[in-house]
């Protein structure tokens, strides 16, 4: 029998077209988490807080890498406040203090 004189009865045994598969949920996927950075004021921070973008990107197993990177960056950038100026530089000057002679 051919196609063109197949009967209902015959369509009844045919297979149903494939669905498309499912979306599978993949907890491992890259997923942006939306964290707004708001700038420091310090180019070297902003620089190293931007790089956290790069972790939207990647698979979580991906993350740790940027986050280790990041955490250098700003230990190297606190590090570098308490770094002594050479001979022959000023050292930086403080901002304005508190005053703590609150008596009355």
């Amino acid at each position: 029998m051919s196609d063109e004189t197949a009967g209902p009865a015959d369509q009844e045994h045919a297979s149903p077209p494939p669905e498309p598969p499912a979306a599978v949920h993949d907890p491992a996927a890259p997923a942006p988490l939306g964290i707004e950075r708001v700038p420091t004021g310090s180019p070297e921070v902003d620089e190293n807080l931007a790089r956290l973008g790069d972790a939207d990107h990647l698979p979580a197993d991906g993350h740790l890498d940027v986050y280790e990177d990041v955490h250098r960056g700003l230990r190297d950038a606190l590090t570098a406040l308490d770094v002594r100026p050479a001979p022959g530089q000023a050292a930086p000057r403080p901002g304005p203090s508190p005053s703590y002679d609150l008596r009355s």
